[in-house]
């Protein structure tokens, strides 16, 4: 979470309020980032800088009344989680403005005005959709088949929202999806046309599938085809004991959420909403499950995080029901034990690449789920605050990101980025594995918590190695910077590469760096940013000031000629070394050579292969007449004459 100096570090501002509350000049300043404060009757926004995020795009507006119904003070009510001085406001939480402060409002009720979300009334199909639902319709008449066909979950949400969707899900009434994407290829077979792809999914318990179902790939889209169902569950598993044919309305209510649980019915051409409120919840901004949220939960836990999900991405608020369960044991315990680690990191990874991942990451921790999603070695404790420090590192870097400019990172970079900087409080801590050798906790959470890739987990853990080298070279690329450069060791294998200037030196440190980390570079630099001049957690964080040293800092790597400095081939290869140094087999001695050529290319930029040669000859020479010295001082009558003194 931000502290309060962090969020008076962007905005400076002035509300003029309405008649009610006179006029208020607060004197002083948030963040309004994805977790912002939103005010009842603000009529005025001002502002230092261009930096203010979309928050008030989707303002949410609140009344706070006591219980006699008597509107408090200046009113407000959180609309996202954040830090004032000491105090942390959680969503929804009640309070009044006092002229410089901020305090809370006790026996306070909440009459809310639901965010309008357009919501349209009918679902415009694009041609490629009619041509699609034309060859269905067409094959229950050409067999006589009397079932009815319906679209179900998220293309019916994103249709109605205006929203494009090409996942077409179709649930049948009384029909298993294999028997009648055979009857829709037959069909299309005696129209002379082609048939594209079909695929029967089975149900795979370990890849948490526990559903047969069809696919087919019409006018190139896949569709999927799976039965209305009813469905019974164990107590320790998500799995389904019992499958049977169900109605519109049992399958409804058997989704996770309301604005989900949406049918369009390709027969009739309408939308069905069973659950009696998917499309109000959906005009509103609710997310809400069909059935008791702990129910619901309890069935199946992944719901929680999906929940989660869709909320951040839609910006939409959670029920307070819904959190309630969310956040209780029974259910926390539920999703440890009947979810597989492979979905639970599927569905964080959806949150973190999506457009709000702040957002979804303030609920895990809000709710209590971070470090049940995100769990630890068995020898590892987080330290208290620890998940609401991840997501304040998280946050700087999302507003970071936004000052700096999307363009400069990649999708696969800001995603790094994202783990990389919620994991900053965890990147030196340690367990040891069955050697007894340290293995960083980061990444036992992307292979054991998440079942991520272990290539995320390689670049996460490389990214905070290289932060801390960058925070040793940050004083030396910006103006101010105080450190002087002989402070920093290049290293022992290195001390007879000739050193022109500080520069060359800089460029060797740097190079080698950037070589280590290649294309996440940027990132890495982005990440000590957060840590220099002072940790983000402990000082004012003023984003502006850290997007300039990041730009600074850039702009000296750039200047020093190095970006992309590790697709720059050597001066010499490997067997031209050999024949400089007159050498008659490879190994460990022509590595350590070829990192001293490459130190002396970084530092000699302007350098040939010529002159790299002779400087190879040269130091090897020396190297050689100083071995052959300390062999003689160490030799057999040397030591013989030592131990004669001695006696």
């Amino acid at each position: 979470m931000f502290s309060s100096n962090f969020h008076s570090s962007i905005c400076q501002f002035c509300f003029w309020v309405s008649q009610v509350w006179g006029h208020i000049d607060l004197g002083m300043g948030f963040l309004f980032s994805q977790r912002a404060l939103l005010l009842d009757k603000v009529l005025l926004l001002r502002t230092i800088d261009h930096a203010l995020p979309q928050v008030f795009r989707n303002r949410v507006t609140w009344q706070a009344r006591n219980t006699k119904g008597a509107r408090l003070r200046a009113p407000f009510c959180v609309g996202f989680p954040f830090r004032f001085s000491l105090k942390l406001y959680t969503t929804g939480q009640k309070g009044t403005l006092e002229r410089t402060r901020l305090s809370g409002s006790e026996g306070a009720t909440m009459v809310m005005s639901t965010p309008t979300v357009h919501v349209r009334d009918t679902i415009e199909l694009d041609e490629t959709e009619e041509k699609i639902f034309e060859r269905l319709l067409g094959t229950l008449d050409h067999y006589g088949l009397k079932t009815e066909l319906r679209v179900a979950g998220g293309w019916v949400r994103d249709k109605l929202l205006g929203k494009e969707c090409k996942d077409i899900d179709i649930a049948l009434e009384n029909m298993m999806g294999s028997k009648f994407v055979e009857k829709v290829r037959d069909y299309l077979l005696s129209m002379g046309e082609e048939v594209q792809g079909i695929a029967i999914i089975p149900s795979n318990p370990d890849q948490s599938k526990h559903l047969e179902t069809a696919r087919m790939r019409i006018f190139n889209i896949w569709v999927d085809f799976v039965n209305l169902r009813c469905e019974e569950y164990s107590d320790d598993s998500r799995i389904p004991t019992m499958q049977k044919y169900g109605t519109p309305e049992q399958d409804a209510l058997r989704r996770d959420l309301t604005i989900n649980s949406l049918f369009y019915n390709i027969n009739t051409k309408s939308v069905e909403d069973w659950t009696n409120r998917g499309i109000e919840d959906l005009k509103c901004g609710k997310i809400v499950t069909p059935l008791p949220p702990k129910d619901t939960f309890m069935e199946d836990p992944l719901r929680v995080l999906r929940a989660i999900r869709f909320a951040a991405r839609f910006r939409f608020i959670l029920d307070e029901q819904l959190k309630e369960a969310a956040a209780c044991d029974e259910v926390k315990a539920a999703l440890s034990a009947k979810i597989s680690r492979e979905r639970i990191g599927a569905e964080i990874d959806l949150m973190i690449s999506g457009n709000q991942p702040v957002q979804a990451m303030t609920y895990i921790c809000d709710l209590k789920l971070f470090w049940v999603v995100f769990s630890l070695h068995p020898q590892c404790e987080p330290s208290e605050g620890c998940d609401s420090d991840c997501v304040t590192y998280l946050d700087c870097t999302w507003n970071l990101i936004q000052l700096v400019g999307h363009s400069t990172f990649n999708d696969e970079q800001r995603r790094l980025s994202f783990y990389a900087a919620m994991f900053l409080p965890l990147r030196k801590t340690m367990y040891k594995d069955r050697k007894a050798k340290d293995i960083p906790v980061v990444n036992y959470i992307f292979r054991d918590s998440l079942k991520q890739r272990v290539s995320d987990a390689e670049t996460v853990v490389n990214l905070h190695n290289a932060l801390e080298k960058f925070l040793s070279l940050l004083p030396h690329f910006v103006p101010k910077g105080d450190a002087k450069l002989a402070e920093v060791d290049l290293g022992r294998e290195y001390v007879d590469v000739p050193l022109t200037s500080e520069e060359s030196k800089l460029r060797v440190l740097t190079g080698f760096l950037l070589r280590e980390i290649k294309d996440f570079w940027r990132v890495a630099l982005l990440m000590s940013i957060l840590l220099y001049p002072t940790d983000v957690l402990n000082k004012n964080f003023k984003p502006e000031d850290r997007r300039a040293l990041f730009v600074e800092a850039e702009k000296a790597i750039n200047n020093l000629g190095l970006d992309r400095v590790w697709d720059g081939k050597p001066l010499l290869n490997g067997k031209e070394i050999m024949d400089a140094l007159q050498l008659k087999s490879g190994g460990p001695v022509v590595s350590k050579w070829q990192r001293k050529l490459l130190a002396w290319q970084l530092a000699h930029p302007s350098g040939t292969a010529e002159e790299c040669r002779e400087w190879l000859k040269e130091t090897h020479s020396s190297s050689t007449r100083s071995a052959g010295y300390m062999e003689e001082l160490n030799g057999p009558n040397n030591k013989k004459s030592k131990t004669e003194d001695c006696n």
